[in-house]
């Protein structure tokens, strides 16, 4: 905000020496190109501040999942929001038309896996959870599990299991 503060302020200080230059006071020039590549220059650390955010906030989908938690959702601005749904979306789209019928989860076993089963410890109350072979799980808080590892990968990057090392 102050960078661009600091743009209209100059913009308009070019402004008035313009129509000063145009009228024949040639000694400006500089001073107008100097105030000019100011301008190019915050116009190029905005850009590259705003479009590390926008790296930023893509990760985000990859570490956290679809639904971001309210403490992140918190610092971003709505338009930063639109766009990460919007990516969301492109996305989920991308990994339905790809895998066959049921699509390819992307966002699985970012890490090659050294087994297919982990053992987890819940964290927090979540309810019941159903694996591949119709089994239901009742995942309480303080409960251990050895399930599927990318059936819980995504439940432990939100916070709701933990990967219990032995």
């Amino acid at each position: 905000r102050q960078a661009l503060e600091e743009m209209r302020a100059l913009y308009e200080r070019n402004q008035a020496d313009v129509s000063e230059a145009k009228s024949g006071r040639t000694d400006l020039i500089f001073l107008i190109r100097f105030r000019h590549c100011c301008l190019l220059r915050n116009q190029r650390c905005i850009l590259a501040y705003l479009y590390d955010r926008l790296l930023r906030i893509r990760a985000l989908r990859w570490e956290y999942g679809s639904v971001l938690p309210n403490t992140i959702q918190f610092h971003m601005s709505a338009e930063e929001m639109e766009w990460f749904n919007h990516y969301k979306k492109s996305l989920a789209t991308y990994m339905r038309s790809v895998g066959g019928e049921e699509g390819l989860d992307l966002t699985q076993d970012i890490k090659p896996p050294k087994s297919l089963y982990i053992e987890v410890r819940c964290l927090r109350d979540y309810g019941e959870f159903e694996i591949d072979d119709g089994t239901t799980i009742l995942l309480k808080k303080n409960s251990q599990h050895f399930l599927p590892r990318w059936k819980c990968e995504q439940l432990i990057r939100q916070g709701v299991l933990e990967h219990i090392l032995s």
